[in-house]
């Protein structure tokens, strides 16, 4: 018998062999207790912006759309939008090289993802987000390119990151409420009132339970638990599972990427929604996943927000890796350290001028604010990031001190290891050489100049990547490889795009990912077939 931890912080044991609770498929919803049938052209379990995406799509084709949820209200994360290009893009100057940044795409991910899938992504995300912006420019919604990429040689994303903002015109929602909506939340916004004007629906509190077939196999209706009953969604043209990933079920996160029980914190949200219910329910109607571990996004959430890029230690004040590196090594690097929570960035009193010097070589997030315009340096005085240090030293998730022993004593390390650290690390500096860890010669400044700082960061786990295998069309394959008729997925309930880790070469690629396929699924359900796709 073995222990599997938990992220609700507790564990359940299993022997080998083990069966999974949702092998088991649930018995079907008594006809006695289905209390309405409600039909539409596309039913989509999940108002998250994959779902919704795909209902604006479906509706604005002339379908009747029914969005269930379970939650009270939709499902949004974060500010970033990845597209291979945009008008917006191209009016700064913008243009990516799609060849090479999928080459780029694939070695970052082991060559463990489906190619096909990749290039339906990358040849489609510039036309779904272009419709994304006409849209939000209708509502007074506007669209801005990140900054905050990351610029090194050797971990290089792409400056394809879309920021959508409402500003004073914006007509979305309450138009007298002080916030305006921005990021995925505007986009979900959109695609919400999309989908009301062409006379679809969004009902809530209404978690999908299970797939019905018909006597041909086809998946043609979505049983959804209201607060009343059970109710049947028939999809004539398809159901749509963009329920989300399984980060909230710690039995199918150890199932498919234990990896994500290992972070002592969890920055999954919302709380106690995406449990892997399409997922489930796919599986039992046949469904197949993809090989795993699935892909895991574990970011740099917890405690401070910030790491920069100078030296890192672990709790007993020694260095650990090269620091010139991307969020989720980062992150994999402190699980493998004593404690595996959490590490410090040492520094010293010039790191203000140090960054601003070094951002147009560097960058990137958790060095840089998340909402960074392309074009926009990196400005102590502007982009508050100084005020954050600030506000962390308050709460104890930052320390300075006059010299190194003190800072040591106030981290909680050992003095002797801090010291001897900080010595070898001037003297690697002084060298230009770091042949410890291999560090880029200009990132390694020597830490001198008191006060000294000392920043905590550790990982969270944010959610899986994992899910159904699916053909171009987002059709869910079956165990030979056939598409189940009239079901599909969308958004994290799919597999094949990743492979081994989120990989932030081009930040905010999942909210794309999830608009284009659901784009995609769309298009296909309403005119039967993708020809004007590529």
């Amino acid at each position: 018998m073995y222990r599997i931890g938990s992220i609700q912080n507790g564990y359940f044991e299993a022997k080998p062999g083990h069966k999974w609770s949702w092998e088991t498929p649930p018995e079907p919803i008594p006809e006695s207790e289905i209390i309405e049938t409600v039909e539409a052209d596309v039913v989509i379990a999940g108002a998250g912006i994959s779902g919704l995406a795909c209902g604006c799509r479906a509706a604005q084709l002339g379908g009747k759309v029914i969005v269930i949820e379970k939650n009270t209200t939709f499902a949004y994360r974060g500010a970033h939008m990845g597209a291979i290009n945009s008008k917006v893009m191209e009016a700064k100057g913008i243009k990516i090289d799609k060849y090479q940044f999928v080459r780029d795409w694939i070695r970052a991910c082991g060559n463990r993802c489906d190619e096909r899938l990749v290039w339906r992504y990358v040849n489609n995300s510039e036309k779904v987000m272009n419709w994304v912006i006409d849209m939000g420019e209708s509502y007074g919604v506007g669209c801005e390119i990140f900054g905050g990429y990351y610029k090194g040689p050797d971990y290089t994303e792409y400056p394809g990151t879309h920021i959508l903002l409402g500003g004073p015109n914006c007509t979305l929602g309450d138009p007298n409420r002080k916030h305006k909506p921005a990021g995925a939340q505007a986009g979900c916004e959109i695609f919400i009132t999309e989908i009301k004007k062409h006379g679809g629906e969004i009902r809530y509190k209404t978690p999908a339970v299970q797939l019905e077939k018909d006597d041909t196999g086809r998946v043609v209706a979505i049983i959804g638990k209201s607060e009343d009953g059970y109710r049947r969604f028939v999809g004539r043209k398809g159901v749509v599972l963009a329920t989300g990933d399984v980060g909230g079920d710690p039995e199918m996160v150890a199932a498919y990427a234990p990896i994500g029980l290992k972070p002592k914190r969890n920055a999954y949200n919302p709380p106690k929604m995406n449990t892997g219910d399409g997922h489930k329910m796919g599986y039992w109607a046949g469904g197949t996943f993809e090989d795993g571990p699935w892909p895991t996004t574990i970011h740099l959430t917890a405690y401070a927000l910030y790491t920069f890029f100078f030296l890192f230690v672990n709790i007993e004040g020694n260095r650990f890796m090269n620091e010139d590196n991307w969020i989720q090594a980062k992150s994999l690097n402190v699980l493998r350290q004593p404690g595996g929570e959490f590490a410090y960035t040492v520094f010293d009193s010039d790191w203000v001028e140090e960054v601003e010097r070094l951002s147009p070589i560097g960058g990137g997030q958790f060095w840089e604010p998340l909402v960074t315009f392309y074009g926009v340096p990196w400005k102590g005085e502007f982009n508050g990031i100084p005020q954050a240090i600030e506000h962390y030293l308050n709460k104890g998730l930052a320390f300075k001190a006059d010299t190194i022993e003190e800072l040591a004593e106030k981290m909680g390390v050992p003095v002797e290891n801090l010291t001897k650290t900080v010595d070898r690390y001037n003297y690697l500096a002084d060298k230009g050489e770091d042949m410890d860890f291999g560090k880029r010669p200009e990132l390694m400044l020597p830490i001198r100049k008191g006060p000294f700082y000392a920043l905590k960061w550790g990982p969270a786990f944010l959610n899986t990547d994992g899910g159904f295998n699916v053909d171009m069309d987002l059709n869910i394959l079956d165990a030979d490889r056939k598409p189940i008729p009239g079901l599909y997925a969308a958004g994290n309930t799919i597999g094949g795009l990743y492979g081994v880790d989120y990989p932030v070469i081009l930040n905010g690629n999942s909210h794309g990912k999830c608009m284009t396929f659901g784009y995609i699924a769309a298009t296909k359900m309403m005119t039967g077939n993708t020809d004007d796709l590529i």
